[in-house]
């Protein structure tokens, strides 16, 4: 019992002495310290300003996506077999192609990769022999 109790300004064994503070400031909370806010604080911390905008965009998406009820979109063409891309029917390429005259995306019409490709090629010529305009306004 004769042992010798540390004085309360002597830094506990293995830790550097703290560093005095010139001003009067309070000092911050260490990371282990303060409390967390969820799994993903460690990573989020040091996103930038736009991952973090982007982040909830994404997230207010899917939220968005889980209320409405979207029926999955099938290739025209492959569907109907009767339905040819050919660039000598307009009426069915009119269907392709958005009011300002561009080429409708698959995202949006649904068709397959290979139909879209083709599509596009029978759209161009049925432009060039002046079955389909280029500008909106020659509709």
């Amino acid at each position: 019992m004769s042992e010798e109790q540390p004085t309360p300004s002597a830094p506990p064994a293995g830790r550097p002495a703290p560093r005095a503070r010139d001003d009067d400031r309070p000092s911050r909370p260490r990371d282990d310290d303060r409390p967390s806010r969820g799994r993903d604080d460690d990573r989020r911390s040091n996103w930038s300003v736009k991952a973090r905008l982007r982040a909830r965009a994404r997230k207010k998406a899917r939220k968005a996506k889980k209320r409405m009820f979207q029926r999955r979109k099938v290739c025209r063409f492959c569907a109907d077999k009767k339905l040819v891309c050919d660039y000598k029917e307009p009426k069915t390429l009119r269907l392709f192609i958005t009011e300002t005259g561009k080429v409708t995306p698959r995202r949006i019409s649904g068709t397959c990769a290979k139909h879209q490709r083709k599509l596009a090629v029978q759209i161009k010529r049925a432009r060039q022999i002046a079955l389909l305009p280029y500008a909106p306004k020659h509709f």
